[in-house]
């Protein structure tokens, strides 16, 4: 107990006394957070009075900072052009169950957006096939539809991978990542899969390991949906995307003569079938309210004093989920202080530090991106229209949760084994005397929900850092401490008026890791360095591509 205690207590002066050497400063990080998760900022909703408080609020400290602004045309924002929509009151949905009409409860028994610009939506007794987990892979001999014809109809999906809780001598044990997920595994990738194959809607059924979160998070939106502007909506997105609670969906599925464990095992099989829900239909009716704005990125830069063409980026969103439903104690406003202020207070520590030292050789990029609560909208919109030239950014390093419960021993990487930035920050970790661990919830499919995915999907080498993929091993509790407050955070405040700043937090451990990217945009800042992806990655070949623009 003495001898532990001791080495605790060791651990701690070490890493505080590198800490003091470091110029991100937990203070900062604090202030900045209170100050972008007040009620004054009305949750940072997209396109609302609380956007343009944090726009102005954005610009005012990149210019403070001494950014260059590095937007649209001289500016520090880029316009982020974007449908809103939201279904009115007295949505109704309902199930046909053999002849018999069993309503369904909004946000009880499902969940539903719409994202084409639509007055009403209208879906009388569609018929319902389910098709397994959804995945189309031929790169893994794997087809979930076989064919099935879904045009006019709602296709019913699981959650996450078939080999998620596949037993390990199934046969298709590992062959998705096992608890890894892949991007088959995301909720994302299903409602596009569906309107590929002409679905007029998408329902998934809900079950907390294999989402990665709660109901409370999946109803969150509350029939509200954003998307960018598109040219034909009707052909990238289902009329109707939602979720099913898991009690709906086994309710469903015994109605139709089917179990949802056999039917879960079969899933779970290359050769498993698509599977009519006879005597089953689905309808709908709701008003739609719909209207296109803009919202914003902000953007500033560090013009690079050598190689002004390569560049480094450093980002967080500024949205969260604005103004909802009163909780228990009356609040209405979804703060978003970890979930992401604390990000963007990051990323403004990380410019503010490189400003106080000399020029780097390479540009440097700072951004602050919008709906990325809506699903990485604003940094996919970048990665369509980037600012600076995305085969020549040697990379893309996200902040997106950062803990607040002081020093910890190890930092938790997410998306473990993709590529060689993983090696740059087990060397800055060493040096502060800590270790790497890898993600220890691979399932939550975290490396797919950030930012970063979108420049990762145009083949730029991209790191996270989020607090959700593990308790970190900290100074003062261990593991168990990190682990118990990862799993307090994600039921009781991700996404809800509970992610509040509080003066009680102790952010020298948020610090610490801001100060790992820091440090490595040093070294990429000082050019000659151009990281890769692992051989495997996806996102390798889309990055070998553009290998002939560097140097």
């Amino acid at each position: 107990m003495i001898r532990t205690a001791a080495l605790s207590l060791a651990l701690s002066l070490l890493a505080t006394s590198a800490l003091a050497q470091d110029p991100i400063d937990p203070a900062r990080l604090s202030e900045v957070t209170k100050v972008l998760a007040s009620d004054e900022f009305q949750g940072r909703s997209p396109g609302t009075p609380g956007e343009a408080k944090t726009i102005d609020y954005l610009v005012k400290e990149f210019k403070a900072l001494g950014l260059e602004p590095a937007g649209d045309a001289g500016a520090y924002t880029q316009d982020v052009p974007l449908l809103h929509t939201k279904l009115k009151d007295g949505a109704v949905f309902a199930l046909d169950l053999n002849g018999k009409r069993r309503e369904l409860a909004r946000n009880t028994d499902v969940t539903a957006t719409t994202l084409r610009p639509v007055d009403t939506v209208a879906i009388d007794k569609a018929q319902l096939v389910f098709v397994g987990y959804g995945v189309t892979a031929p790169e893994r001999g794997w087809d979930d539809f076989k064919g099935v014809d879904l045009k006019g109809k709602i296709a019913v999906f699981l959650i996450n991978d078939p080999d998620f809780e596949a037993p390990a001598d199934a046969a298709v044990a590992g062959m998705f990542g096992g608890q890894a997920a892949t991007y088959y595994a995301r909720w994302t990738y299903k409602y596009e899969e569906a309107a590929r194959r002409g679905a007029v809607g998408a329902l998934i059924i809900h079950e907390a390991p294999g989402a990665g979160y709660g109901w409370s998070t999946v109803i969150a939106s509350n029939g509200e949906g954003f998307d960018i502007v598109r040219a034909d909506p009707a052909k990238e997105k289902v009329l109707l995307q939602g979720w099913l609670s898991g009690a709906a969906g086994r309710e469903l599925l015994a109605a139709a003569g089917q179990d949802f464990d056999a039917l879960k095992a079969k899933a779970q099989r290359a050769d498993f079938q698509p599977v009519p829900l006879t005597g089953a239909a689905f309808s709908a009716s709701y008003g739609v309210t719909h209207d296109q704005i803009v919202s914003r990125n902000v953007i500033g830069k560090i013009t690079g004093s050598k190689l002004p063409n390569e560049s480094v980026m450093f980002a967080a969103h500024w949205d969260a989920y604005g103004v909802g439903a009163p909780d228990a104690q009356g609040r209405t406003v979804r703060p978003g202080a970890l979930d992401d202020a604390i990000g963007v207070a990051g990323t403004m520590e990380i410019a503010r530090a490189f400003k106080a030292g000399p020029p780097p050789a390479r540009t440097l990029v700072f951004a602050a991106w919008t709906a990325e609560e809506r699903g990485l909208l604003g940094s996919e919109y970048y990665g369509v229209h980037p600012t600076v030239p995305l085969e020549t950014m040697a990379a893309n390093l996200t902040m997106d949760v950062l803990q607040p419960n002081g020093l910890s021993k190890d930092v938790v990487l997410i998306g473990a084994g993709q590529n060689a930035l993983e090696d740059m920050l087990a060397k800055a970790a060493a040096a502060q005397g800590r270790t790497v661990t890898p993600d220890a919830h691979p399932e939550r499919a975290l490396f797919y929900r950030a930012d970063h995915f979108s420049l990762a999907r145009k083949g730029v080498p991209v790191l996270l850092l989020m607090g959700l993929g593990g308790g970190a091993d900290l100074v003062n509790g261990g593991r168990a401490a990190g682990d118990k407050w990862v799993t307090d955070y994600t039921a009781s405040a991700y996404h809800t008026t509970g992610d509040a700043w509080s003066a009680d937090w102790d952010l020298s451990g948020a610090a610490q890791d801001v100060a790992l990217f820091y440090e490595m945009g040093k070294q990429l800042a000082a050019g000659g360095t151009w990281p890769n992806w692992k051989d495997g990655s996806e996102f390798k070949p889309l990055r070998d591509a553009s290998a002939a623009k560097r140097r």
